[in-house]
């Protein structure tokens, strides 16, 4: 039920056909007597920063979950940055602090590293492609940096974007070997497609899935569906695979955190979800 007292937490981004996080947060809250919603809201990346200030004048709202396209430029439009978001140059919540300030994290990456060591893969002294590196591939890559991984490679048609993040992760984790401008899987004991490909109904394959070892461990960051035709293809071949719900679920306990709403297990949020079957 929403009222007059409920906090709303603005979901932004374009397309929300893709959004799963309302039918995850909202029936927590509903079992939990949670007063609030997370309501989706679609905005074009030309229309966002007026829409993203105009949102937080909202005297009823408490932050807002970013995806795709404007988790990168989010860090723009805060007073705020945590150190997290500024090594993955990119955010996908927003807080709006009781002094009136907003304060951008990024819990993209460790919600993916939370699921891939909850499916038994360590990344530790691995070497992993990150296809895609705007916001949530910028994100995965900076978190794995920082748990010991020992080489990585970035592939974005973008290649500014490529150098970017190479940049920040040899300042922050000079150990780790970069690789930059391919996107062949051959060698890689970690593959993740960061991309939007497989969003849509016919979209190509984001890798050449026949060059990925059998005993790899591939995830695709795609929500459309829980096993995309990316992490099907990879199954086929025998590796090991994670969705993109999967690392959502894991990103949503240390979300509500952040906002205040107290504390869940990622098993608690998929006993009361309502996605679609």
């Amino acid at each position: 039920m929403i009222s007059g007292t409920t906090s709303l937490i603005a979901h932004m981004g374009y397309p929300t056909y893709t959004f799963k996080s309302p039918l995850i947060y909202n029936p927590w809250f509903e079992k939990n007597g949670v007063d609030a919603v997370v309501v989706p809201m679609g905005v074009k990346d030309t229309d966002y920063p007026d829409f993203f200030r105009s949102v937080f004048r909202l005297t009823n709202i408490r932050g807002a979950l970013v995806t795709m396209p404007h988790k990168v430029t989010t860090l723009d439009l805060v007073d705020e940055i945590s150190p997290t978001a500024k090594i993955a140059g990119a955010a996908n919540a927003v807080l709006l602090r009781e002094d009136g300030r907003l304060l951008a994290d990024q819990f993209d990456g460790a919600g993916f590293i939370r699921g891939v060591l909850g499916k038994g893969f360590d990344p530790l002294g691995k070497r992993a492609l990150v296809v895609g590196n705007g916001g949530v591939g910028s994100a995965i890559a900076a978190s794995l940096a920082g748990v010991g991984l020992a080489g990585i490679g970035l592939f974005d048609p973008d290649t500014a974007a490529s150098e970017s993040l190479a940049q920040r992760i040899g300042e922050w984790h000079p150990e780790v070997k970069v690789a930059l401008g391919s996107m062949d899987p051959e060698g890689y004991d970690l593959v993740v497609n960061a991309t939007p490909i497989g969003m849509r109904d016919g979209d190509p394959l984001p890798v050449d899935v026949a060059r990925i070892a059998p005993d790899s461990f591939v995830v695709d960051v795609v929500h459309k569906t829980e096993v995309t035709p990316f992490l099907r293809a990879a199954q086929g071949r025998g590796c090991t695979i994670q969705g993109g719900t999967d690392m959502l679920f894991e990103m949503i306990p240390p979300l509500l955190k952040f906002f205040g709403f107290g504390s869940a297990t990622a098993d608690e949020l998929r006993a009361t979800a309502q996605l679609p079957s």
